[in-house]
């Protein structure tokens, strides 16, 4: 990919598949959100095809909660176009912060893009990247039905935690290894680190308001479906 002056652009992508989906029950107790379909195609592959569109050709998947699933939909990735590696983090997923954490040997060097596994979303990836002077860029949506409250706050391109508009994490971002300075290895959250690095002005962010779903329910995942 190229790099525009002063930003940084992802090479290697993570895609966040390892949770158990607890509002998609009773439909994620045979199958991983990742492999839902949506028009067609299971959420996760058309997260592959995206990353090979815009020359990411190497993607790390986290596992837990009927990861051999995952792990036998996807192969080695060679027919998405790209070259996955997996980072299995047993019975016990660690969350999005500790998932990340555990696999950083295989996204470095250089910044990395993370997607969760489970949102629908046309944002072009070729725009992702991050500064110089930041640790962290963020996607932020407008707030869906399901969230009014949103998340984090923008002004001038920064994140901010506090501020009269909240927008929602859209769940797209780019991290560098610094962003996760001080993290054991072991369960921990992504929220305090993103508070974090808003309180050192080293998370930056961009609106996005294209095509974005949080598919958390199956009430969702029909509507996605439906004609």
């Amino acid at each position: 990919m190229t790099t525009s002056v002063g930003v940084d652009r992802p090479h290697v992508a993570m895609i966040l598949a390892a949770g158990r989906g607890e509002r998609m029950r009773p439909i994620s107790d045979h199958t991983p959100k990742p492999l839902l379909e949506v028009r067609g195609e299971t959420l996760i592959e058309r997260h592959l095809r995206a990353c090979a569109r815009v020359g990411i050709l190497r993607v790390v998947v986290n596992l837990s909660w009927l990861g051999m699933q995952i792990r036998a939909r996807l192969g080695d990735g060679g027919r998405y176009g790209v070259a996955i590696s997996y980072s299995d983090e047993g019975s016990r997923p660690l969350d999005t912060a500790g998932g990340i954490r555990r696999a950083l040997p295989l996204l470095l060097p250089g910044p990395f893009a993370v997607i969760n596994g489970d949102i629908y979303s046309d944002y072009p990836l070729e725009r992702l990247g991050v500064g110089a002077a930041a640790d962290a860029h963020i996607v932020l949506v407008p707030n869906p039905p399901q969230h009014p409250l949103g998340d984090f706050g923008l002004g001038d391109g920064e994140a901010l935690a506090e501020a009269p508009v909240r927008l929602t994490f859209g769940c797209l971002a780019v991290y560098r290894a610094g962003f996760f300075a001080g993290c054991a290895d072991g369960p921990q959250p992504l929220k305090p680190l993103l508070l974090r690095a808003m309180a050192q002005h080293r998370c930056t962010a961009e609106l996005y308001s294209g095509v974005w779903e949080d598919v958390g329910t199956p009430e969702r995942l029909h509507a996605l479906n439906a004609p």
